[in-house]
Parts: C-alpha cells; sequence; structure tokens
C-alpha cells in the first residue's frame, strides 16, 4: 500500500508539472496580477514571492479541501457498494484521457466536464472582488483559496484520481502533490518570465505532454489494472 501510494503521489505531482500549462490559461493571469499591484522598490522581489507563495498556497490548499471532501463520499460509498471502485476508477481514467486530448489540442470535450463545477464558482466568484486589489498576504492567501475552486478540467481529472484513494488523507495529500507540481509554472508567470509563455505555445510539447497524461488515464482504467494484476 506505502509504495502505490507513493506512485500516486509522484505521479500526481507529474501530472500537474505536465498539465500546468493549461493552469496558465486560467490562474496565470490572477498570479501575474499580484505581482503587477506591487509597488516597484526596495525589497520588491521579496514581496512579490511572498505573495505568489501566499496565493499559491491557498490555491493548492482548496484542492486538498476539494480532494477531502470527494474522498469521504467515495470512501463511505464504496463502503456500502463495493462495486463502485471500478466504476470511479474509469471516471478517473478517462477524465485524464479527456485532459491528455485537451493538451494535445486533438479534441476540447473536457471543457463539458469543466461546466459542472459552474454554479460553485458562481456563488464563490463574487467573493474575490473583496479581496481585490491585493495589498496583504492574507489577502492574496485568501483570493488564492477561492480561486482554487474555479472549473478546471486537469484538477478535476486529477481529483477523479484522488478519490481512489483508500483515505481521506492520502486523497488530500495526492492534490498537495498535484499543486506543487503547477507550482513552478503558476511562480514563473508571477516573475513575468517569457520563456513559460513561449513553452505553453510550443505544439509538441503540448502533443507530449497530452499523450502522457492519456497514458495515465489509460494506466488508471480497471482492465489495465486487472492486466497488471494478472502478470503479478
Amino acid at each position: 500500500m506505502g509504495e502505490e501510494l507513493y506512485l500516486s503521489y509522484s505521479s500526481a505531482f507529474l501530472i500537474g508539472l505536465l498539465g500546468s500549462t493549461h493552469c496558465l490559461s486560467m490562474c496565470g493571469g490572477i498570479s501575474a496580477s499580484l505581482s503587477m499591484a506591487l509597488p516597484v522598490g526596495r525589497g520588491f522581489r521579496l514581496r512579490q514571492t511572498i505573495m505568489l507563495l501566499a496565493f499559491n498556497g491557498g490555491r493548492i490548499g482548496s484542492y486538498a479541501i476539494i480532494a477531502a471532501l470527494i474522498a469521504l463520499l467515495s470512501t463511505s460509498a464504496t463502503g456500502y457498494w463495493t462495486q463502485l471502485g471500478p466504476v470511479l476508477r474509469t471516471l478517473a481514467g478517462v477524465l485524464l484521457i479527456l485532459m491528455g486530448l485537451s493538451m494535445g489540442q486533438w479534441w476540447q470535450g473536457i471543457r463539458y466536464v469543466e461546466r459542472i463545477g459552474g454554479p460553485v464558482w458562481k456563488r464563490l466568484s463574487p467573493l474575490t472582488s473583496r479581496v481585490l486589489p491585493v495589498h496583504h498576504v492574507r489577502q492574496a492567501l485568501a483570493l488564492g483559496a477561492l480561486w482554487g475552486w474555479l472549473p478546471c478540467g486537469l484538477v478535476y481529472s486529477t481529483l477523479g484520481w484522488a478519490a481512489l484513494q483508500p483515505t481521506v488523507g492520502s486523497a488530500a495529500t495526492t492534490m498537495l502533490f498535484f499543486g506543487l507540481g503547477t507550482l513552478p509554472s503558476m511562480l514563473a508567470t508571477g516573475y513575468a518570465a517569457t520563456w513559460i509563455r513561449r513553452l505553453r505555445e510550443q505544439k509538441h510539447f503540448r502533443q507530449v505532454a497530452g499523450l502522457l497524461l492519456i497514458g495515465f488515464g489509460i494506466w488508471t482504467l480497471p482492465i489495465t489494472a486487472m492486466m497488471h494484476s494478472g502478470h503479478g
């Protein structure tokens, strides 16, 4: 079990790292605006780093909370209905495959999945105006915590995978590692790094990342798990 969790955590980190160019289109703008709102002067880079870390800390924390809530439901449900496990695995695998197709720019069907979180975000998004413009760390943390609920196909794909974890804590940790995987790109965007924008525009990088996400999805599917266990 420990080895399986380790593989899940490291894989979740890799999914976040590979898919982070998708995050830039949804979270990159707000991350960059935090830096632009800060007055330039002595200690600017330190203040910028603290603000970016606070924002992303809040965002990643929300991912972990959402995963814990979903895991509470999924672990309880599988306790009563053991056949739910393969259903969850199939859902998680399909979501990752859809995300891979979107990353590779082959098909954008994941957008239909993103609409699921629309009603929740409609209620939470007005709260962001209460912490804007951001001048303090607590405002950046609160903004990130709200932004973590923004409908995102990549987040939903990984949440489906986190729901497969045996405990609520391991599900939350899976999303924590996923969030850490997205952190380098988000920080680079906040620092206005031009290389991250060029990376996002590179067709071959997106296609390779998409293929790897599709591979994760296929690996997650129940039939693949059965084949793996059969070889073992």
